[in-house]
């Protein structure tokens, strides 16, 4: 701490103990029966200024203080709303009035009154009495100014709740959407349960990314923190479980980006007897669900631009898109390598569907505005994928785009564990041996030959999702504590 800061809150001390020393417990106590302050301003009647006020009661953080003579005016906010408070010296009493002289900025009280009107016309809360309930011992940030530092908001996520309102705005709706997903496919209609599947894998498999590596001492075993849902998810459909669904933590030891966190949510669901269509269907309506849910209208500001989430939503195929932005065919091998050379994408043994998947993520992803399905895939691409009937060198895939932002990705699920163990052999043949994704999960395998059914299934990350509903620019802004970088003098795993 600076001198300043340690001056700032000696000075803070100092006021806690003579709240103390008036016999009050600065830390607080219960304090039952507050009304939330949202709920408190709905239930005001204009008109009704003149007359006796609501008896009520709230609880907040003070977050402006003024004194106007023998009046004291307190902004108490609490996560509902905002709300003015007048304290008055003849109606709070000579010790109430001795405790309100204590209170800081941030500070928490607790407030008894009656809601009414100021002659300038403001909703606000006369005090009768004042409880305090915690100390803050910590400088607020500047008043005008806020707290900006992104670093520092990332870091403080707890301050940036408390003094920048949108952001706690943010998390109330991201909450709001992951409950709204759990209705969605868990209604009659839709039919799918939640599981939880484990956190910890002995192989990683699911998804081709580099895992975290940890040890289980009991059983001196190296372990995986799972890189995908998928495995788990199937082997329960094998089981009778036809529509199954997990909200939960994925792990992969990669970049960090306003994109990619090492940590992330992930919803993946698999709905037996269905395909990749039915997938685009449930796609569309839970996000257009969630659209409604917020507000505002089907045209909304995303990343800097309008996207329109009117239903239907557009369906291109990935070749048909490949040649439009490329200027190549799929099978047309020498155009694809001057298109790679012409935009510096090394084509040296590598595979023709490769460099296909590198141009189209180089040229054509980023004039995606969408939402647009991009359907049918290269197959090779697509290991645990059915191909596409008569035509088995794609894949029953698609990819949602929004806004240039790979959003969801969906299979028809291939179920032959026979092409499957073929086919991930194949994916598997060119890892070195140490390689921490270089091993057959033989379990899977097996769990298919006892029958998996036909089936459709569908990954959505979820940050990327609140991210785009909430208009947020960074991956960052929506997780509450993303991974950063110790910084000096602090010991965090943040």
């Amino acid at each position: 701490m600076s001198e300043a800061v340690d001056k700032f809150e000696m000075e803070r001390r100092a006021k806690l103990e003579k709240i103390a020393a008036l016999g009050l417990d600065p830390w607080g106590q219960r304090f039952t029966g507050r009304q939330m302050i949202g709920h408190v301003r709905d239930q005001w009647v204009e008109g009704t200024e003149h007359g006796k006020g609501l008896k009520i009661r709230v609880a907040g953080r003070v977050m402006g203080k003024r004194l106007q003579g023998k009046v004291i005016f307190l902004d108490l906010v609490d996560w509902t709303g905002k709300i003015q408070v007048f304290v008055g010296q003849k109606q709070i009493g000579e010790r109430g009035w001795q405790v309100v002289d204590l209170v800081d900025l941030g500070d928490l009280v607790g407030i008894d009154g009656e809601l009414n009107k100021t002659r300038m016309g403001e909703l606000t809360v006369f005090a009768s009495e004042l409880h305090f309930l915690t100390k803050c011992l910590a400088q607020p940030p500047e008043k005008w100014h806020g707290l900006v530092d992104k670093e520092l908001r990332y870091r403080q996520r707890y301050v940036d709740l408390v003094y920048n309102p949108e952001v706690l705005e943010t998390f109330l709706k991201r909450s709001h959407i992951v409950s709204r997903i759990r209705e969605f496919l868990t209604a009659p209609d839709r039919g799918f349960v939640e599981v939880e599947g484990p956190t910890l894998h002995a192989i990683a498999g699911g998804a081709a990314a580099r895992p975290f590596v940890t040890h289980h001492n009991t059983l001196d075993m190296d372990l995986f923190l799972r890189i995908a849902l998928e495995l788990h998810l199937k082997r329960l459909m094998v089981g009778g479980v036809e529509r199954v669904f997990e909200l939960g933590r994925v792990f992969r030891n990669e970049g960090i980006s306003t994109r990619h966190n090492p940590e992330f949510t992930m919803l993946e669901l698999y709905q037996a007897y269905g395909d990749y269509s039915d997938m685009m269907e449930l796609t569309e309506s839970l996000i257009v669900n969630l659209v409604e849910m917020l507000g505002g209208g089907f045209k909304r500001p995303v990343l800097g631009r309008e996207i329109d989430f009117t239903p239907p939503w557009q369906r291109r195929t990935y070749a048909e898109l490949f040649e439009q932005y490329v200027g190549a065919k799929l099978d047309d091998t020498a155009a694809l390598q001057v298109a790679a050379k012409r935009r510096g994408i090394e084509t040296a043994n590598k595979h023709a569907d490769v460099i296909i998947s590198e141009l189209f993520e180089a040229v054509v992803e980023d004039k995606l505005t969408g939402p647009v399905f991009v359907i049918d895939y290269p197959a090779s691409l697509c290991p645990l994928t059915k191909r596409k009937r008569g035509n088995d060198r794609f894949a029953e895939r698609f990819e949602l785009f929004i806004a240039s932002m790979e959003l969801a990705n969906a299979y028809t699920e291939l179920n032959d564990p026979i092409l499957q163990e073929r086919l991930l052999r194949q994916q598997l043949a060119g890892l070195p041996e140490e390689a921490s994704m270089a091993k057959m999960d033989e379990d899977f395998i097996r769990a298919q030959k006892h029958g998996m059914p036909p089936a459709g299934g569908l990954g959505i990350g979820i940050d990327r999702l609140v991210m785009l509903l909430t208009n947020q620019p960074s991956i960052r802004d929506v997780i509450l504590f993303p991974l950063l970088r110790p910084a000096d003098g602090m010991v965090s795993d943040l």
